[in-house]
């Protein structure tokens, strides 16, 4: 049963014409209110600009840190680029000491000219979370909010939201005071991943804390987590009441959900939720031409870059080991040319294929925290350096 009739079956249509309403960042205006995902290593100008051309409103630049970008290590602020084209700068920030979060806020407003700042405390990496970072930072609410505080001072009329997770697990769970902290701080929206750090990428998010989150706060809530098809949308923001979605694993390999994703959410039927292989290969392909441009790097480091983007776009493909095997491999664009070619263009993605996942897959995991973290959620802290590694979170 294709997804589409799953979806009929579910009594789901796409949204009345006027249903969803846009969203307002401060001067940013989301008409249709669907936000890729900064993920690090992943949401680079190449992959942003991709994705905006299906449809996206918002696409947020990877994650950097707070301190490596007032140190000025040239690789944070290579990571922190925006196209020269780009109308909408938005960037995740990462920070753990409100000193270092103001003085980089400050500098991405002066340098970069940032549009929008979203600040990442989701991550449950563990040699981050042992030092007090990442997903461990919204037990202790006075750090939370003396970091937040300090973004959205030095940012003044340039909107900032944070992004965060249920808590640490099901039986220390801090979303709610996040999403108060967050609203008492000026922040001019909030995404839940709506997982613990326990939780990592496993089962499913839970789309009730979602819901509970938006009837405690008065800013606009995105919902993150399971939204895989332009269907899961529709689920998640009848069932939540949620502002609009965020979007990341789901689109990877697969930049086309997001014109699907405008489409339901706008009234209208989805064109991409099952497409050919062809297309495919025409995306790829296009992909490694936008990497090859903006990075100054020999084409073999560039390739090989790509080659996770080369797996996620045949998950769920038919294509075989072998060439599954060979694209893992790839080492040029001519390689890549010429493996894609191979492809039965006229392949439709089997059902199967549109839910498998992408990236992240571990958990659950215990949650490394410093000792008697958990003891005192009002307790003064502050933080060494070494719980601002540069790690993908969310």
């Amino acid at each position: 049963m294709n997804a589409y009739k799953s979806a009929l079956n579910e009594n789901l249509k796409p949204f009345r014409h006027g249903e969803v309403q846009p969203v307002e960042l401060g001067p940013i205006h989301l008409k249709t209110p669907v936000v890729l995902a900064p993920m690090a290593g992943v949401t680079d100008w190449p992959f942003r600009s991709l994705c905006s051309g299906w449809g996206a409103a918002l696409y947020v630049n990877q994650m950097i840190t707070a301190r490596a970008l007032v140190e000025e290590n040239s690789t944070t602020w290579k990571l922190a680029e925006f196209g020269a084209n780009e109308l909408t700068r938005s960037i995740q920030l990462y920070g753990t000491d409100p000193k270092y979060v103001s003085l980089a806020v400050q500098m991405l407003k002066d340098r970069l000219g940032v549009d929008h700042i979203d600040m990442n405390f989701g991550c449950p990496a563990p040699k981050v979370t042992r030092n007090g970072g990442g997903a461990a930072i919204p037990v202790k609410r006075r750090l939370l909010a003396a970091i937040v505080e300090a973004a959205v001072e030095a940012a003044g009329e340039t909107p900032v939201t944070i992004k965060f997770r249920k808590g640490i697990d099901q039986g220390n769970l801090t979303f709610l005071d996040s999403g108060w902290i967050a609203q008492e701080s000026g922040c001019a929206a909030v995404t839940l991943h709506a997982r613990t750090a326990n939780d990592l990428y496993s089962g499913h998010a839970d789309w009730d804390a979602i819901a509970e989150l938006v009837q405690h706060i008065d800013i606009p809530v995105f919902g993150n987590g399971d939204i895989w098809e332009p269907w899961d949308a529709l689920r998640m923001m009848r069932h939540t009441g949620a502002a609009g979605v965020e979007v990341g694993r789901g689109c990877l390999g697969r930049p086309w959900l997001f014109a699907d994703l405008v489409s339901v959410l706008s009234g209208e039927e989805p064109r991409l939720t099952q497409p050919k292989l062809g297309l495919v290969a025409e995306v790829m392909l296009d992909h490694l031409i936008r990497l090859l441009k903006f990075y100054d790097e020999d084409e073999s480091v560039v390739v090989r870059r790509f080659r996770k983007h080369a797996g996620w776009y045949v998950a769920g493909w038919p294509v075989g080991k072998e060439l599954r095997r060979r694209l893992h491999a790839v080492n040029s664009f001519d390689d890549l040319a010429a493996i894609t070619q191979e492809f039965d263009q006229d392949a439709i993605l089997p059902p199967e294929g549109v839910r498998v996942k992408r990236s992240h897959t571990g958990g659950p995991r215990r949650v490394a925290l410093p000792e008697n973290w958990l003891a005192d959620p009002d307790e003064v802290v502050t933080l060494a350096s070494s719980a601002e590694a540069n790690v993908s979170g969310g």
